[in-house]
């Protein structure tokens, strides 16, 4: 199974439709499954425009039909009925197959989302065609009881897309790639899953984002990373078998 991280810099705007049909048109003979990050569809510093920019679902039907070639996971600012949500959605065989609102809505610092989103209500796994998978936003996996949810489901995949800010430099690290690098591992050892994360880069109202999208295999180790502060597409091979030995570890520990 090969998986594409895009790696992109949206506009602040609902003008986002070509650079993920031009990113889906680029892999679709070379990948399976595309992965977008946070709020791809919009840009995220949103603020009151959310509620002219937010999407109804039919608005993205374009997805359904692009996904008939390859699976697709974007992430996008989403309207049912008088209710917005930073939402993720899986589109695959020409369907939306899933779609989940993000949980934990940071409030605090740079952050505002609990202002402009309603908080969903939950986390469950699903079949697509390559394994029992997990979709969450950004802060969703901050938290313990997602971790935990996630670690006792056992799925195959999780797909982290995220908004990550930079912040915390220290000497040539960035801390919060640090702290990141550690949620993301121990999230794959716990559930014994291949573990997807995409970020986003470029600028939006004086906040830089860093990038270096992720894939940690079962054991917590990064197998591939896409670039700081660039825009990238990477193509990278999960081996399944490796995830079914790791959980047949995790069952007999």
């Amino acid at each position: 199974m090969k998986v594409a991280l895009s790696q992109i810099s949206p506009k602040l705007s609902r003008d986002n439709f070509d650079l993920h049909e031009n990113a889906i048109a680029e892999v679709k003979d070379m990948a399976d499954v595309i992965i977008f990050p946070e709020l791809s569809m919009n840009g995220y510093m949103l603020m009151d425009s959310v509620y002219e920019d937010a999407f109804l679902l039919g608005e993205l039907s374009i997805f359904e039909e692009l996904s008939k070639d390859i699976d697709i996971i974007i992430g996008a600012a989403t309207k049912e009925e008088h209710k917005i949500y930073n939402s993720a959605l899986y589109y695959s065989d020409g369907k939306l197959t899933n779609i989940h609102h993000k949980n934990n809505l940071p409030n605090y610092g740079m952050f505002q989302e609990s202002r402009f989103f309603f908080k969903g209500d939950g986390l469950r796994a699903f079949e697509s065609s390559y394994g029992k998978t997990m979709v969450v936003v950004c802060e969703d996996l901050w938290s313990s009881s997602i971790i935990d949810q996630i670690a006792s489901a056992k799925p195959n995949l999780v797909y982290v897309i995220a908004n990550s800010p930079a912040r915390g430099f220290v000497e040539d690290e960035l801390e919060i790639e640090k702290k990141w690098r550690r949620i993301l591992s121990t999230t794959a050892i716990l559930s014994g899953a291949h573990v997807i994360f995409v970020n986003r880069v470029g600028f939006e109202d004086g906040l830089g984002f860093w990038g270096k999208s992720m894939i940690f295999n079962p054991e917590g180790i990064i197998k591939q990373s896409a670039k700081m502060f660039e825009r990238d597409m990477i193509i990278g091979t999960i081996n399944q078998n490796l995830s079914k030995v790791q959980k047949y570890l995790l069952r007999t520990s």
